[in-house]
């Protein structure tokens, strides 16, 4: 049985990130997710802010990740080409917010992050579409927004790229420690490590549980959201926040690096796996937004969802287990954790690798591709006449071309279901989510997989689509 230096266990964007530093090493590296693919669990919901780090409260692991994280952010999304946009973001309150503000204003410049306090002539210069009765705010000029999702998709694509590997659908379900090696045990077989990571997100604690490692109390909170049609970013111009509570940073509204406009989230408590939208969570938002956004347009939404935030006490736990050895955990990481992602990376390595060697001429810059919706005309013609694929136009609504897909199903870390594609090139997330075009994504997965077309899943297993063809059963 092979033996592996380490095993990350989670596909989420903090998994991902870590399994990215670790590939660059020369050890063996093999990273563990329960589902179909890696960033369907809080990373998927995640509002894709990239926090400057005003919020935290200093001397936190959230404030020194969160800040580390932001810096390292940039040139990241730059080397893996994940949409992003600096746009900075505003904290707003009215007149009687001012010394929230302020507040904020101390805990950033404790952090070490740069803020600036706006009056409300300014305000409004920055993002007219306020609402009148904001009259203070801070602004960050080093926050902004990426696709969560595509981050985490290219951390793992890079890191097989560097020969990390990657086992989908496999649940850890037992870990023992026999001397220096651990047996982790999933639904799909035996695997053994010398060290292995915790990032397992709303299991992180479970996992613990598994090891025999720290015991972790666990709370989950649930964040719904409105997905609003492209047409509206030409109204938004930054992350817009109001000034937070204890519950957490409240209804914001914000653009999405894919040219979308979010409001949302709510904050309320719930159970493991709870992703039901509500009715009172939508009407919260509704009710929420119009304080602070002149004109909600809540008719252009396309779409709502929800995501759970997985919270232990008020910190971060990160760091190697003081129970049992060779085990680090990366877990707790509700907000900002999109933000840390890259900082608790960049300190896991430091944990793992400590005196290993680094590989030669690893991969560093993921190649820049081409994208229907962002080229020129000159630059189409010349994709079609190399290949017909980018002729075809399969999702009307985001643009995107037969060859983008089949580009997704072919990439390192394969994507083999509709929603797997869907994350990588949007087709299906636009204003008729897949309503035109699933059964051609469909098509294509059949046979670019070489698969019956009753065996493409929407995601998950048991997902499958198409059970039939009507003319195959008998007409009873």
């Amino acid at each position: 049985m092979k033996i592996y230096d380490c095993i990350v266990i989670g596909g989420g964007v903090v998994g991902t990130a870590v399994l990215d530093r670790l590939a660059r090493y020369d050890i063996a590296t093999l990273l563990l997710e329960k589902d179909d693919d890696v960033s369907v669990g809080a990373t998927r919901a995640n509002s894709g802010i990239v926090h400057a780090g005003y919020d935290c409260k200093p001397g936190t692991l959230k404030a020194k990740f969160n800040v580390r994280g932001n810096q390292l952010m940039w040139p990241l999304v730059e080397e893996l080409d994940v949409p992003h946009l600096k746009c900075g973001s505003l904290v707003v309150a009215d007149e009687s917010g001012r010394d929230g503000i302020d507040e904020l204003y101390n805990k950033g410049v404790a952090n070490g992050v740069d803020v600036e306090v706006f009056d409300g002539v300014k305000t409004h210069e920055f993002e007219p579409n306020l609402s009148d009765s904001i009259k203070w705010s801070l602004y960050a000029k080093e926050a902004g927004i990426v696709s969560p999702y595509q981050l985490c998709i290219a951390l793992a694509d890079r890191a097989c790229l560097n020969g990390a590997e990657i086992r989908l659908e496999e649940e850890v379900v037992a870990l023992a420690q026999d001397g220096a090696l651990w047996t982790v045990t999933t639904n799909g077989g035996e695997y053994k490590a010398k060290t292995v990571v915790n990032c397992a997100g709303a299991f992180g604690a479970d996992v613990n549980d598994m090891a025999g490692a720290e015991h972790y109390d666990t709370t989950f909170r649930k964040g719904e959201y409105y997905v609003l049609d492209n047409t509206e970013r030409q109204n938004i111009q930054t992350v817009i926040f109001p000034l937070p509570t204890s519950a957490g940073k409240g209804i914001l509204v914000a653009p999405t690096a894919d040219g979308n406009v979010i409001y949302g989230p709510t904050s309320s408590l719930c159970d493991e796996g709870d992703v039901a939208v509500t009715l009172d969570g939508l009407a919260d938002i509704r009710k929420n937004v119009a304080k602070t956004y002149r004109n909600p347009v809540v008719r252009k939404c396309i779409r709502t969802y929800a995501g759970v935030r997985t919270i232990i006490g008020d910190d971060f736990v990160i760091g190697k287990s003081k129970v049992v050895p060779n085990f680090v955990m990366a877990i707790g990481i509700c907000s900002p954790g999109l933000s840390s992602a890259p900082a608790i990376a960049e300190y896991v390595e430091g944990l793992v690798c400590e005196g290993k060697t680094q590989k030669e001429n690893c991969v560093t810059t993921m190649p820049r591709v081409n994208r229907l919706s962002e080229v020129d005309g000159d630059t189409l013609n010349a994709l079609i006449k190399e290949d017909e694929a980018w002729g075809r136009i399969v999702c009307r609504c985001e643009k995107v071309s037969e060859a983008e897909i089949v580009r997704a199903i072919h990439s390192p870390l394969p994507a083999k279901t509709v929603d797997a594609v869907k994350r990588r090139v949007r087709a299906g997330m636009g204003r008729c989510q897949g309503g035109f075009c699933a059964t051609r994504v469909m098509e294509i997965l059949s046979r670019e997989l070489d698969l019956p077309i009753t065996e493409i899943r929407k995601g998950r297993s048991g997902s499958n689509i198409a059970l039939y063809s009507v003319k195959e059963v008998p007409n009873d």
